[in-house]
């Protein structure tokens, strides 16, 4: 992923606020065996101390590769919107002069995966997932000797993703003058599409924490 000096994460908590703030679905990807394509598997995650945790059906494919080469990436992208060239025409010259570009966020980490297979280290991986989708516990008690998920816990396997570097990037024009970003967020605000709103609030975000940019 290539960032731009002034598309970079403003600090660790700028990023980390991002996915506590329910970005946990993205992208996992795993190096193919000699041959193969690579593969990418869409999943929800948990995050905890340095780690992702995941679990997937056993039947999945990728688990020859994790095996074969346990360097993973997992991808988060979020907050994202096209904006149209004539949006982004310098002052004083035609809009279709304008240049179009994508805004968006993205958090991506470096991993070491490391296979789940314990029954009890299973359920407790489910238990943390649990925990953080279904925090009023409004679902049976995981555990290995009952059911639904005891009998289900053979049909999985987990993932814990040692997270061993993260890139973050928050692509949304901060090079520009604050009132082409302040007017570009008006206009995402007004069409309203899609993830124009809360693009339009990340944004607004990195502007009231970076003001102008400066190298």
């Amino acid at each position: 992923m290539f960032i731009q000096p002034w598309d970079a994460a403003l600090d660790r908590s700028e990023w980390q606020t991002w996915i506590a703030g329910g970005h946990d679905f993205g992208l996992l990807s795993v190096n193919g065996l000699l041959g193969h394509s690579p593969t990418v598997v869409p999943t929800h995650f948990v995050s905890g101390d340095d780690e992702l945790l995941i679990h997937l059906a056993r039947p999945n494919p990728v688990w020859p590769s994790i095996e074969y080469d346990p360097n993973v990436t997992f991808t988060v992208i979020g907050d994202y919107a096209f904006v149209p060239g004539p949006w982004r025409a310098k002052p004083g010259t035609a809009p279709t002069d304008g240049v179009p570009t994508s805004y968006y966020a993205a958090v991506e980490f470096t991993c070491q995966a490391h296979v789940v297979d314990d029954p009890q280290e299973k359920a407790e991986l489910l238990r943390r997932q649990m925990a953080h989708f279904q925090p009023d516990g409004d679902h049976a008690l995981i555990a290995v000797d009952q059911p639904p998920y005891g009998r289900m816990l053979p049909g999985i396997r987990g993932l814990r993703l040692e997270v061993t570097d993260v890139r973050a990037k928050f692509k949304y024009d901060d090079h520009k003058p604050v009132e082409h970003r302040v007017a570009a967020a008006d206009r995402l605000t007004a069409r309203g599409q899609g993830l124009d709103v809360p693009t339009a609030r990340q944004q607004l975000r990195r502007l009231d924490r970076m003001g102008t940019w400066s190298p």
